[in-house]
This record gives C-alpha cells, sequence and structure tokens, in this order.
C-alpha cells in the first residue's frame, strides 16, 4: 500500500470514528454510490460472534469496512475510489 493510501485510509476512519459522514465514491462496476456510514462505536451494531470453525478474515488494507446507516449493514469501498466526505454529523 502507497504512502498516499495509508494516510488517506487513516484520515477517513478518524473522520468515521466521530460520527456520520456520506461517502460519495465509485463502485467496481463503474456506479457512483452515495452511502452514508459510520465506524463511531455507539452507532455500530453489537459484534457477533464467529461461528465455530469460521476464521475471521484479514482486512485487505486497499478498502474500508464500514457501517451504512441506511441499509443498517455492514458494507466496503476501496479507498482509492473515494471521489468525496461530507461529514454528517460529529459528537
Amino acid at each position: 500500500m502507497t504512502a498516499g493510501l495509508a494516510e488517506k485510509r487513516q484520515e477517513l476512519t478518524e473522520i468515521l470514528r466521530s460520527g456520520v459522514a456520506t461517502v460519495e465514491f465509485t463502485k467496481v462496476n463503474g456506479e457512483r454510490r452515495v452511502m452514508p456510514c459510520t465506524l463511531k462505536a455507539e452507532l455500530l451494531p453489537p459484534a457477533k460472534p464467529l461461528a465455530e470453525g469460521r476464521v475471521e478474515r484479514q482486512e485487505n488494507e486497499q478498502t474500508l469496512r464500514v457501517f451504512c446507516t441506511d441499509k443498517q449493514e455492514w458494507r466496503s469501498f476501496r479507498i482509492d475510489s473515494v471521489l468525496s466526505v461530507t461529514v454528517a454529523t460529529q459528537e
């Protein structure tokens, strides 16, 4: 991972840990997506235990896994595909 990508990932993570932000990005299929999302602990669903025999996935440093607040599900996007980030709420 390049230094610029690592810095962008860190910056996005910090923004999303402080509240909800709207991220616009280009999906793998070329469509644009606008997604309200967060990583703020108080807004995340309770963690589910891994099913027996399942191994936790290794994190892909080129993507960011976030909680989509409009779908109420976990989603991810490629960091290099982000077009804009708008902070919706911060506390």
